[in-house]
């Protein structure tokens, strides 16, 4: 069975860190591309940042360029975020997922990951 259990979520006041780990079983994931979203109540969920196999290649959207950052350890099976200077904005539930087969660079969109995790709570306040 195979299963993407997020952790390191959340209280933190704005402006501070936060690391979010997403540990992978069941099957490896060292070949797949991986990423991170996002859903805030009322809004749909939101690619936050997305990592190719190796790590060589690595997406952002606006909204989180130059504060987030994504890496993956492919010996621990594990995809982390870093996230730094977080504002109440960024206030959501955090979802890992992995797309099921090879891919060579980033997955930007929800249809292409086949394994979600069950989500982390990150709550920022002002």
């Amino acid at each position: 069975q195979v299963q993407l259990v997020e952790s390191g979520g959340g209280l933190v006041q704005a402006g501070g860190s936060l690391r979010l780990s997403c540990a992978a079983s069941g099957r490896t994931f060292s070949r797949n591309a991986m990423g991170w979203f996002r859903q805030a109540p009322g809004k749909e969920r939101e690619n936050v940042a997305a990592i190719s196999w190796n790590g060589g290649s690595t997406y952002y959207p606006d909204s989180v360029k130059g504060r987030f950052t994504i890496s993956r350890d492919n010996v621990k099976n594990t995809v982390y975020l870093q996230m730094n200077s977080l504002k109440p904005e960024d206030t959501a539930v955090y979802y890992c997922a992995a797309v099921g087969i090879y891919y060579s660079g980033t997955a930007y969109y929800e249809y292409e990951y086949h394994y979600w995790g069950q989500g982390t709570q990150v709550t920022v306040s002002s």
